[in-house]
């Protein structure tokens, strides 16, 4: 029997093979376009970088992004997509007010803890892109705004629980917390602060009490923040959900 005579598989199920290879390869490039990002930031991404690193060819890592913009915006929704997986999703176990803002609040900070050394694409993109419009900017800022909208609604929904003070302004809240977390970077980061995550989950504690806090709930230990990621959900959601 010759080649010609063995029957051949649908074209369907070809095609199939062929786009799942194509997904595992983008993936892995997009992963390897992530660790690169969080050392030299999106900026200092380039196709020829990254080929370099997956050990491909400039126009086998081209052919699934088109261009370096795009590459950078697939990078910027997978490290959303990894945000959400370990700081969001985990927190929505806890029960709504005050106990889920402090799970969020808690994973905000592990996390973070872990970035001092890797560093936080949202961080040094906002400082690369803060003045450049366009769509990675656009990208950015929808990524971060979409988790701000996280935080404001567990904000309101505590004080819908009568667990902060019925005049709390989310708004004002939200930005407090947001300052921690920055000043974390930058203490700890930059200056290479002792302390600034016991700090940080200080500075929380007083948030709390300045608004109204009525639960005694004591915050994560800080040696606890420090260790370790959460494991990665299997999908990955909105967190406007």
């Amino acid at each position: 029997m010759s080649v010609t005579d063995l029957p051949l598989k649908p074209a369907r199920a070809r095609e199939g093979r062929a786009l799942q290879k194509g997904q595992q390869t983008k993936a892995a490039i997009v992963d390897a376009a992530l660790g690169l990002a969080t050392q030299i930031g999106l900026e200092g991404l380039s196709i020829g970088a990254l080929a370099e690193v997956t050990q491909m060819s400039k126009s086998g890592v081209f052919a699934h992004f088109g261009s370096r913009e795009e590459l950078q915006i697939s990078v910027i929704r997978e490290y959303h997509a990894r945000f959400e997986d370990e700081v969001f999703y985990p927190a929505m176990s806890q029960q709504r007010g005050l106990p889920r803002l402090r799970a969020m609040f808690a994973n905000w900070m592990k996390r973070t803890s872990v970035e001092i050394d890797s560093g936080c694409i949202y961080i040094s993109g906002a400082v690369e892109f803060d003045d450049r419009p366009g769509p990675v900017r656009d990208a950015l800022a929808s990524s971060v705004l979409t988790w701000h909208a996280a935080m404001k609604r567990a904000i309101a929904l505590a004080k819908v629980q009568g667990q902060l003070a019925p005049d709390v302004d989310e708004e004002q809240m939200l930005f407090e917390i947001h300052g921690l977390i920055l000043a974390l970077h930058y203490e700890a980061r930059f200056l290479k602060t002792p302390g600034s995550i016991a700090r940080a989950n200080a500075g929380f504690e007083n948030i709390l009490r300045r608004y109204g806090a009525t639960d005694a709930a004591p915050a994560t230990p800080a040696s606890a923040l420090a260790t370790g990621k959460a494991a990665r959900s299997p999908k990955s959601r909105s967190a406007k959900e």
